[in-house]
């Protein structure tokens, strides 16, 4: 019997997207065995963390041309094939050089990935099935988050870290082999221009930006160094702003800014997101660093805000239709907040049933408010627009993330400084949850400027 093509398309897709996801959560787990193994301090590993997220933030924006130009399966292949070698030479690195530089090239393949996948799934599925296929495709975006922590935390404490990243390759293997056999080489007649400049000086100002400020704390480099990386690109940010309101197609269309619920999602939740994305960092250091868990147990505890992620999906909806965009972003900026500073109430002593109901209601708090914020996105986008402000949303969101990852390594360390400890302690934690939860509730001025009836369509609010 034929497989139908709405199920297998999505499902090929899913096998790069549930890899992305659970790479990006056991290297977390993973992170002080790591530290302990390269000589390191457990906040230099940060870098590792950041220049993945940095390369797909630079690599997003290309990817649409990239398959237009060249075919979809040609790229995706290429993808896949890319972030297995990127996660082989992960595996084999021995300095936090080779590791950061290894995690940016496997980033580049993880850009390509899942947006191509996603462009295959639009232009060969019919509106009336879409819904139905983009489904299949969610089951592993919310499976990667719960499975990666504890495996990566089990691998770690019972094999080797190494073995975090060898596991990609028989997933990329039959990755490569289903998109070969079954996924279309899609590409368009009509490929506009790659805007070439902006290019340039978009992927010269993440990369040297973000570099710079993971590095500070001389890590890596010297101090001198980070400080020309975060000049360079900063200079390089703003001679992109200067071009993108120049330049007729854009790589990442700034003048999209103006609409309203956009520019909440881009800075408010950029805002939130900072905050957010310093957890996936800090809380296995705190449960194995100031807690003393193995990194299995490690990895069983922080798998909980997965879970609780994965049970709000089922409400949003009815939330949304019932109290609007704008109470949701609102209400939830706040909690969020506190369940962020609550986190550094955590000590050895706190029972794990209480953690994990408090991590469990932080998944479910956050969720509700990325599913809120990646929806009001496009409440004003025309057709016409969806590519440009998915290249916009997608290059913040892995910015803000990887930036969150920066804050809170950086908070970690000034902490534990001022307190004058010779290692990282548990007591060094509670400042750095009380400022990342600080910079999610600076995103509630954004969510307050929105209007009551802001997405009332898509929240299937008429009249």
């Amino acid at each position: 019997m034929a497989i139908s093509r709405v199920f297998l398309t999505p499902l090929i897709v899913a096998c790069a997207l549930f890899m992305e996801n659970m790479d990006s959560t056991v290297i977390a787990t993973s992170l002080p065995a790591m530290a302990l193994e390269l000589g390191e301090s457990p906040i230099a590993l940060k870098l590792a963390m950041t220049s993945y997220l940095v390369s797909l933030a630079v690599f997003i924006p290309i990817s649409g041309w990239m398959a237009d130009r060249f075919g979809a399966r040609t790229v995706f292949r290429s993808a896949i094939a890319v972030f297995m070698l990127g996660s082989i030479l992960c595996g084999v690195s021995h300095t936090l050089a080779e590791l950061v530089a290894a995690r940016f090239f496997q980033g580049i393949g993880g850009a390509m990935m899942v947006p191509v996948g996603r462009l295959v799934i639009l232009r060969t599925t019919s509106k009336a099935e879409l819904v139905l296929a983009l489904s299949y495709l969610t089951i592993p975006a919310l499976l990667g988050p719960v499975i990666g922590p504890p495996l990566g935390g089990f691998i770690t404490t019972y094999f080797h870290w190494r073995w975090i990243f060898f596991i990609n390759i028989p997933i990329s293997i039959l990755g490569i082999y289903l998109a070969s056999r079954f996924i279309e080489n899609l590409r368009s007649d009509d490929v506009v221009p790659l805007d070439l400049i902006g290019f340039v000086l978009s992927a010269t100002g993440c990369s040297a930006l973000m570099f710079g400020l993971a590095s500070a704390g001389r890590h890596l480099v010297a101090g001198p160094i980070s400080l020309i990386c975060i000049v360079t690109g900063a200079l390089a940010l703003l001679a992109y702003v200067w071009h993108a309101y120049r330049c007729p197609q854009p790589l990442i269309d700034l003048r999209l800014l103006r609409i309203p619920t956009l520019r909440m999602n881009v800075f408010g939740g950029s805002l939130f997101r900072i905050g957010v994305g310093a957890l996936p960092f800090l809380l296995p250091l705190l449960f194995q660093l100031g807690f003393g868990l193995t990194p299995f147990q490690s990895g069983l505890l922080t798998c909980a805000s997965a879970a609780g992620a994965m049970f709000v999906k089922t409400i949003t909806t009815v939330v949304l239709k019932r109290y609007g965009f704008r109470n949701v972003l609102v209400y939830n900026t706040m909690l969020g907040a506190m369940s962020i500073a609550a986190y550094g109430a955590l000590n050895a002593d706190t029972p794990h049933m209480l953690t994990l109901c408090l991590l469990l209601l932080g998944g479910c708090i956050r969720s509700m408010q990325f599913t809120s914020l990646n929806a009001i996105a496009y409440a004003e986008i025309d057709q016409q627009q969806m590519s440009q402000v998915t290249s916009l949303t997608s290059v913040a969101q892995q910015l803000s993330i990887g930036l969150g990852v920066t804050v809170g390594g950086l908070a970690l360390q000034g902490s534990n400084l001022l307190q004058g400890h010779a290692a990282i302690v548990s007591t060094d934690f509670w400042p750095a949850f009380l400022l990342i939860g600080l910079i999610v509730l600076s995103s509630l001025p954004f969510a307050l400027k929105l209007a009551p009836d802001a997405g009332a369509e898509l929240a299937g609010r008429r009249g």
